[in-house]
C-alpha cells in the first residue's frame, strides 16, 4: 500500500510545508507517503465557482494512481475517532491497494470527486484551511500508525 494525498493548492505556508514534511517522515517508508500538490487551473480566479470545482475535479481525479482507493477529505463525510482511522489503515493495509486521499481547494470538492470516493472523511465540524488539512490528515495518520504498533506517541 502506498499513500498519496493529491491536493489543490501549490503555494504552502513553510510552517505547512514543514508539518507536513515532520509527520510524513515518521511513517513507515514503504507506504511511501507523499504529496501531489496541484496547480489550481489556469485562469481559475475569474470563473464561477461551479466550473472551478468541476476544473479541480477533473485534475484531482487525473492524479489519482490507477485502481487506487479514493478516500475525500470532506466536511460532508463521517466523523471518525483514533481508533477507528486506525481500523480502517489496518483494512486498507491488508487490502494493498493504494490510497488516495483527495483535498479540494477553498471552495470544496466537486460532485464527480465525491461520487468516485470510497470514504469521505470529515476531520471535524469545524471548517478548516485546506492547506492546514494537509498536516492534520499527515498527523492523524502517523496517530493511527503508532497505536497499531503500540507505539508511545498514541496515548488515549
Amino acid at each position: 500500500m502506498r499513500l498519496h494525498l493529491i491536493a489543490i493548492g501549490r503555494r504552502m505556508p513553510d510552517w505547512v510545508a514543514s508539518g507536513f514534511a515532520e509527520y510524513r517522515d515518521r511513517l513507515p517508508r514503504e507506504w511511501g507517503f507523499q504529496l501531489h500538490a496541484l496547480a489550481a487551473p489556469a485562469g481559475s480566479k475569474s470563473m464561477d465557482a461551479t466550473t472551478r470545482l468541476r476544473r479541480e475535479g477533473e485534475a484531482l481525479l487525473k492524479a489519482v494512481p490507477e485502481g487506487a482507493r479514493i478516500i475525500t477529505l470532506d466536511e460532508r463525510g463521517r466523523e471518525v475517532d483514533t481508533r477507528g482511522l486506525a481500523q480502517r489503515l489496518a483494512g486498507w493495509q491488508d487490502d494493498g491497494r493504494d490510497v488516495a486521499l483527495l483535498i479540494g481547494g477553498a471552495d470544496g470538492l466537486d460532485a464527480a470527486v465525491r461520487e468516485r470516493a470510497e470514504w469521505a472523511w470529515s476531520l471535524s465540524p469545524l471548517t478548516f484551511p485546506h492547506m492546514l488539512v494537509r498536516v492534520l490528515v499527515a498527523e492523524q495518520l502517523y496517530r493511527a500508525w503508532s497505536l497499531l504498533n503500540n507505539h508511545p506517541y498514541h496515548r488515549a
